[in-house]
């Protein structure tokens, strides 16, 4: 078996009692920071063998690992801090386990992501989460017009010394006006929250930089606003063009006949009928 363990993110009274028993029962634990992690496995009292698996050995270590479980061994994952498999290499060695026909459970606990969603005071029912924003610049600029007509909560980590530059780059993409909120040192004694719009946030955390990590939970874009912006890219396309917009997207031409009669309201025999005729012409 494989269990993915969750760890505190900051307040150690959020292990749980589960967490304990699995980390103590397992053949090993195999760490993202076994220096970190042998700080929490003391104070609980943990002496079960450690091994470190992380983002620069994930594959040939999981490979490892795997084969441990495929032999019956009991294996833990954890993080530095938080559920396993959320933004670190946790995926990858639960997706080799199932390919392997490894059993895999999770041990629930303390998230940044749900944490700082719920204590937002922004609209928790439908959200997205983007982790760590690429730092790849043609990426990054990709993931960000992505974002920009994105209706849902928007949830995403950054490190305290790069925050204010992705203020600043969010307040741009997205329009400076957007209500965010930063949350800092989650369940610690210095625990933070600001709220403000990106302008002001950018702003503010340029003047004084942050300490701790944070997270960034963004008001999603106003959805008829969004809807005027999608509109506003094809109501000047005749159908065909309108057809050959999505297929540059990557849709097949069925799917994009689909999304052309919803947007425009007409039937698909509609829609079909006109490409006939502009092939006709």
């Amino acid at each position: 078996m494989l269990y993915l363990v969750t760890t505190p993110i900051g307040n150690l009274e959020d292990m749980t009692m589960r967490a304990i028993r699995v980390l103590q029962e397992v053949d090993l634990i195999a760490a993202e920071d076994t220096r970190n992690s042998r700080k929490l496995l003391t104070h609980f009292e943990i002496h079960t063998p450690m091994t470190s698996y992380h983002q620069n050995n994930r594959f040939d270590k999981g490979r490892e690992l795997t084969e441990m479980l495929v032999e019956g061994k009991n294996i833990a994952v954890i993080t530095d801090a938080g559920m396993p498999g959320i933004s670190d290499p946790g995926e990858e060695l639960v997706r080799m386990a199932l390919e392997a026909g490894v059993e895999v459970t999770a041990v629930p606990g303390a998230c940044a992501c749900v944490t700082a969603l719920t204590i937002s005071g922004l609209p928790t029912r439908r959200f997205c989460f983007e982790a760590f924003l690429p730092t790849e610049k043609k990426e990054r600029a990709r993931v960000l017009a992505e974002l920009t007509d994105e209706t849902r909560t928007i949830v995403m980590y950054e490190a305290p010394h790069r925050l204010a530059k992705t203020l600043a780059e969010l307040a741009v993409t997205l329009g400076g006006e957007r209500n965010v909120r930063i949350l800092r040192e989650l369940t610690k004694k210095h625990e933070d929250r600001y709220i403000g719009t990106l302008a002001e946030a950018a702003a503010h955390y340029e003047e004084e930089p942050a300490k701790g990590e944070c997270v960034i939970v963004i008001e999603g874009a106003d959805p008829a606003a969004a809807k005027r912006a999608e509109e506003a890219s094809w109501s000047e396309l005749d159908i065909a063009e309108h057809v050959a917009m999505y297929e540059s997207q990557g849709m097949t031409r069925k799917d994009a006949m689909k999304a052309v009669a919803a947007d425009r309201g007409i039937g698909k025999r509609e829609v079909y009928q006109a490409l006939l005729e502009g092939e006709d012409r």
